[in-house]
């Protein structure tokens, strides 16, 4: 009786011990069969009760802000993620379901892993063919992520033959390091709450305007915050910027609907460079007609379009055009057209690096209007750590911009194509200039039949006399934004008004730069002239082209 006895404890001694065992698991990861030693290894814990997926750089408490840790409760499989976003805060949320949700072809084929034998289940997710290879040996479920976590220990995962996370090491620990990690106070939140938060902690944020109007009405005024010019036309604000690091990516977000104006209007968001004694902020405050002055020989005079030695024009972040009404004239109802309530304008402007870096600056939007409503919009710019940076210029010299921002005060519209001189720039560099670019904008208007929105024009550009690119500014995909356009005219030929081809823009799109190669430049004097075959005027109608450069390179 005694021996049944001391064996029966003896066995469920060894069950207990089994049960409260902690294994520590690392995986290598490797891509098409090179290890990618630059990604710290996933590391697992996970006992009879919880698993805890993360890294050997958390573990070391060296890991870059933000990071995750993920938890897997049992035997509910509750997976709960921690989100590390800064010092000092941590949110988390539970998903009791996402486990169960998973389906997985069971096959017959085995293999041993690190001894362990091995059973092999296949998955897809998002058009991935998922692949994971999972033992019963261990007797407890775990793996480097979610997937299989009610299969068995996961030792290998394989996606689309290409991408794999397999073991390296198993062993058994007395303790883990967890109670060491998660300290402190932890914000539980909704799991979408949870995944807005971490995404935006991954890159900086800089709110410009958030719901601003931009109208045309006398009782537009500034205020502390928001400096309003042109009866409300042009809104500003002045921006920080952070230092911006080499490998870092830049984009400008702008939000738009119609609050009363239901035309496609010319829009554009700019800085004002302040290194030269006079800038385009001059003219805001005092009058257009106090910036520099350029003529062709038409007769006409045009104000602060072009660069001189003590001017810099405004430049250009992005260039975009309302669509016909959106959002007010939702009302207007067509049969099958379901409207768009928003027009999202999102653009890399990485280029612009050297001129917005720890720069404190005026950052502006211009929607020419003259409607009392006319628009609502909301602007950001994001900064975003990368390696997938294209544009690494560290240097951006502002030429010339004929955008007439200030229209509704006076200045005139960018005719000057008119005459063979066109827009004819002189620069001078102080040291050479290498991989020279142009970053230039262009869009064509003259909204009639014959004016030069509706009718492919020749863009030539010369530096230094020679023309160096020529190319037709066009689009032809206007017909694909139908849905943001429920103001725009129906012809009787079936044709929308927006649908229609247009000199490089639609109603309800970014215009994109072109980046046209110079070559190296040395210092010294040069010149850039851009020449159009601008069309003729009709009665009251006329064309014109607003055309923006600027000059990138490395010195």
């Amino acid at each position: 009786m005694y021996k049944r006895t001391l064996f029966n404890f003896i066995a469920l001694l060894i069950c207990y011990l089994s049960y409260a065992q902690t294994y520590e698991v690392q995986y290598t990861s490797s891509y098409n069969g090179k290890v990618l030693t630059e990604q710290p290894p996933t590391l697992v814990w996970a006992d009879a009760k919880e698993n805890f997926i993360l890294n050997n750089t958390i573990r070391e408490q060296k890991s870059d802000y933000p990071f995750e840790i993920t938890k897997v409760e049992k035997p509910s499989n509750t997976i709960v993620s921690y989100a590390f976003l800064k010092p000092g805060e941590i949110i988390s949320s539970p998903d009791a379901e996402s486990v169960g949700k998973q389906n997985f072809e069971l096959t017959n084929e085995t293999k041993k892993i690190l001894g362990y034998n091995c059973k092999k289940a296949v998955t897809k997710i998002n058009s991935n063919t998922i692949e994971i290879w999972y033992t019963n040996d261990l007797k407890i479920t775990g793996g480097p992520s979610v997937l299989g976590q009610n299969l068995g220990f996961v030792l290998e995962v394989e996606r689309n033959k290409n991408s794999l996370v397999t073991a390296s090491s198993i062993k058994k620990i007395k303790k883990t390091d967890i109670d060491r990690i998660l300290t402190g106070s932890i914000q539980s939140t909704d799991l979408l709450g949870y995944k807005d938060l971490l995404w935006k902690s991954r890159f900086t944020t800089l709110k410009v305007f958030e719901n601003e109007t931009i109208n045309f009405s006398d009782e537009s005024k500034s205020d502390e915050h928001i400096k309003r010019f042109a009866n409300g036309t042009i809104i500003l604000k002045k921006i920080k910027f952070p230092a911006i690091k080499e490998g870092e990516n830049i984009f400008a977000e702008i939000k738009q609907q119609s609050n009363g104006d239901a035309y496609d209007r010319t829009g554009t968001v700019f800085f004002i460079p302040q290194d030269k004694a006079s800038s385009f902020f001059d003219g805001l405050e005092k009058g257009a007609k106090t910036l520099p002055v350029y003529e062709n020989g038409n007769g006409k005079q045009y104000f602060g379009v072009a660069a001189t030695e003590n001017y810099s024009p405004a430049v250009e972040m992005m260039r975009f055009f309302t669509a016909f009404g959106i959002q007010k004239f939702n009302h207007i109802q067509l049969k099958g057209k379901d409207w768009q309530t928003i027009s999202p304008y999102r653009q890399d402007i990485t280029e612009l690096k050297p001129s917005l870096s720890e720069k404190e600056l005026w950052i502006g939007t211009f929607i020419g209007n003259y409607d009392k409503g006319g628009h609502k919009v909301s602007l950001e710019i994001t900064i975003h750590k990368s390696d997938q940076t294209v544009h690494k210029n560290n240097v951006a010299i502002p030429l010339f911009n004929t955008l007439n921002i200030m229209e509704m005060a006076g200045q005139d519209y960018s005719t000057m194509f008119d005459k063979d001189k066109g827009l004819f720039v002189e620069f001078t560099l102080k040291k050479d200039i290498k991989n020279a670019q142009l970053r230039y904008i262009t869009t064509g208007h003259g909204g009639w039949e014959n004016g030069d929105e509706f009718v492919p024009k020749t863009n030539s550009i010369f530096l230094d006399g020679k023309m160096t690119f020529s190319f037709v500014p066009w689009r032809s995909d206007c017909g694909s934004y139908r849905l943001y356009n429920p103001a725009s005219g129906n012809f009787p030929d079936g044709l929308s008004s927006s649908d229609l081809s247009r000199s490089n823009w639609c109603p309800g799109t970014v215009t994109n730069p072109d980046f046209i190669p110079l070559g190296d430049l040395k210092s010294g004097k040069h010149t850039i002239q851009i020449k159009i075959p601008q069309g003729a005027s009709e009665g009251t109608s006329f064309s014109s082209w607003n055309v923006s450069g600027l000059l990138l390179g490395y010195q």
